[in-house]
């Protein structure tokens, strides 16, 4: 066998790591309910939007084929979203690792190349994806029986479905190989999927009215969001690409983003997969025999990574408290984390007030920029009260904390209210950046824009007519936390009465978010 063939082989088809991951995964009940209920919703959908489209009674070709059409692209976005809510169950293993650093140094020891490691972690539990693309692909061959759906643009949305599935899993396979993740980062991942698919979609809406094809054309974000890629393909009439004359006095990177959306995402996911596999090589080795405190945690004032000792730490008067708002988040991603948020939030809000004021947003642009982000940060912060709600007590209970806390003196109530106060502790500075958002823009138009005369509109108030309103009220900085706050102590609650019920912190979220 030549040489550079057996490489090739043992880099991936015959790749030790892929292998025991592909054999011993398969045998898996939870995967096996996985595909099962993944091609059960496409059939049901799929079902349900050819019966609604195809009408009662006679019905010609034409309607089926735009029965077929509208059927196809409904299945389509489904099964891009459904891929991103898998992909990270199926990299839960890969993120999992980290939290046992003896796991990457025992492979350090064995004769696989770092290569070997990294590309057989990555499509070893990225196979079973691909295999859910590949078993769904005869619901999508049924379409063409009726007509309307291009073969090219069938095969085209698996590409699209498949680099969003790659990207998703080159990212676990970093933050795992550099220890940058954990036990628990299978939800932290869902946040960020969520996150910046919403802010990607928020800012195409934005920027829609200054698009190169004419208003409700393709965007900068086009090609960096896999449902807007897919919605370029499916839906060229109602968002339309430049046309060729557009596209001819653009640059070369210009007409390849905006001209080809669905090539540029494709080209993009991968590179970067094929970036960060890179690094993950060259630096799964180095970071093993790393020793020390590396700078930017003693920045933070953390001491080494699995050090025997830690600084002092100054306790609240409730323990339990000072434990959920304080401790558990007292590492460096969850630091990082928690203040880049804060700090990112705050900058974003005074940057769209600026903007405004500049005369770069319109008035309406600014609202619905303003309502995206509050939006946005509003369900970043009730996944996380979620989350940390529905895990604290099923954590304690596995780890054998609570054995240990059913010991003392301390009561139920005082248990139980000392949770709820650290969680609301922990979540009161990321509930403050959106109260801070709509504050600065309601203090913005309480002092009329500075002389800013667009800070005023006119708007429809019922039987009062059209009246000239603020583009803000002053008044939603009082009545977002008002709001806001009882709302995440409830889903809290709710979190804490499911992490009571139930014995594993998976059962808990699921039924918390159900």
């Amino acid at each position: 066998m030549p040489a550079a063939l057996r490489w090739f082989l043992n880099l991936l088809p015959t790749n030790p790591i892929c292998v025991r991951l592909v054999q011993g995964g398969s045998r898996r009940l939870r995967h096996l309910y996985i595909r099962a209920g993944y091609l059960a919703v496409l059939i049901v959908v799929l079902l349900f939007m050819l019966l609604q489209g195809g009408g009662s009674g006679t019905t010609s070709y034409r309607e089926l084929a735009a029965a077929g059409a509208a059927a196809f692209q409904v299945v389509a976005y489904l099964q891009i979203g459904v891929i991103c809510v898998l992909t990270p169950v199926f990299m839960a293993g890969a993120l999992a690792q980290e939290s046992n650093p003896k796991t990457w140094d025992v492979l350090l020891t064995t004769p696989l190349s770092a290569g070997q490691m990294v590309l057989g972690q990555l499509f070893g539990r990225l196979f079973f994806v691909l295999a859910l693309l590949a078993a769904s692909l005869p619901l999508f061959a049924i379409t063409q029986y009726f007509g309307g759906v291009p073969g090219r643009s069938v095969l085209l949305s698996y590409v699209v479905s498949a680099c969003a599935a790659l990207i998703v899993g080159a990212t676990a396979i970093a933050l795992a190989v550099n220890r940058l993740a954990g036990k628990r980062a299978v939800f932290a991942f869902y946040v960020a999927v969520v996150s910046y698919l919403g802010v990607t979609a928020a800012l195409d809406a934005f920027l829609q009215a200054g698009s190169p094809a004419g208003p409700g054309g393709v965007t900068l974000m086009t090609a960096l969001n896999p449902f807007l890629a897919l919605r370029a393909l499916l839906n060229p009439s109602t968002y339309p690409v430049p046309d060729a004359v557009q596209l001819q006095a653009m640059g070369s990177v210009a007409r390849l983003w905006f001209g080809r959306p669905v090539f540029m995402w494709c080209m993009l996911s991968g590179g970067l997969s094929a970036i960060m596999c890179a690094v993950s090589s060259i630096t799964v080795r180095e970071i093993g025999s790393r020793t020390g405190t590396p700078w930017y945690r003693k920045v933070f004032g953390l001491g080494a990574k699995g050090a025997e000792s830690r600084p002092a730490r100054e306790v609240w008067h409730n323990p339990i408290a000072w434990r959920e708002a304080a401790a558990r988040a007292n590492t460096l991603p969850k630091l990082v984390a928690r203040w880049g948020f804060i700090a990112l939030g705050a900058a974003f809000g005074i940057g769209l007030t600026i903007a405004f004021h500049q005369g770069r947003l319109t008035p309406n642009s600014f609202r619905m920029a303003l309502m995206a982000t509050v939006w946005t940060e509003l369900v970043i912060i009730t996944l996380i009260a979620i989350n940390m709600s529905a895990t604290a007590i099923s954590r304690e209970r596995e780890d054998g904390t609570l054995d240990l806390l059913l010991t003392t003196p301390i009561s139920q109530a005082y248990y139980l209210n000392g949770k709820l106060r650290g969680l609301i502790s922990y979540l009161a500075p990321l509930l403050a950046v959106p109260v801070f958002t709509v504050a600065i823009a309601g203090l913005y138009a309480l002092l009329d824009g500075f002389g800013n005369a667009a800070v005023t509109v006119t708007t429809n108030m019922g039987t009062a007519g059209r009246v000239d309103a603020p583009i803000v009220l002053p008044e939603g900085a009082v009545i977002l936390p008002i709001a806001a706050l009882p709302f995440i102590a409830f889903c809290i609650i709710i979190g804490l009465q499911w992490s009571l019920k139930s014995k594993g912190t998976i059962g808990s979220v699921v039924a918390t978010v159900g």
